[in-house]
């Protein structure tokens, strides 16, 4: 089977950007090419595809996505490596879940400045958001999503 990267994109329900990206980021491997000079993928590009996408549908990160491939195309110890990198996933993902109360919590705050409908003169949205103290950027190095 092979086919182009418009079709290769319309099975993978996805944009031929996005196709060129994950060839640039070397998640996708390149494909062949025609006398034409187009691209020429086979059956193997699509189901690596199909495999990126789904991580990324787990909010994975390209290095996790790397990580992966590298494991799935030459296997070292089985799945414990796999677990291992599922394992630093779902840290990640519960770390963000707490920043993402955190950020609940403080929309809740904002909202409740501003009870009564009126003009936007004053308005205890807008000026809890010109008050804010969002403190020093954050180090994210517990999440992958920086």
């Amino acid at each position: 089977m092979q086919m182009k990267i418009g079709e290769l994109a319309r099975i993978a329900q996805c944009s031929v950007e996005t196709i060129r990206f994950y060839e640039k980021e070397g998640l996708l491997p390149a494909p062949a090419r025609t006398a034409g000079n187009f691209r020429e993928y086979r059956a193997e590009h699509l189901e690596r595809l199909r495999f990126i996408r789904n991580c990324r549908a787990l909010d994975m990160s390209h290095e996790e996505i790397h990580t992966l491939l590298r494991l799935a195309d030459q296997p070292i110890d089985g799945c414990h490596a796999i677990n291992n990198v599922f394992d630093e996933h779902i840290e990640h993902v519960e770390v963000r879940i707490k920043e993402l109360e955190q950020l609940k919590q403080q929309l809740n705050v904002l909202r409740q400045q501003c009870q009564v409908e009126r003009g936007l003169d004053p308005c205890g949205i807008l000026q809890g958001l010109a008050d804010m103290d969002i403190g020093p950027k954050s180090d994210k190095k517990n999440t992958h999503l920086g």
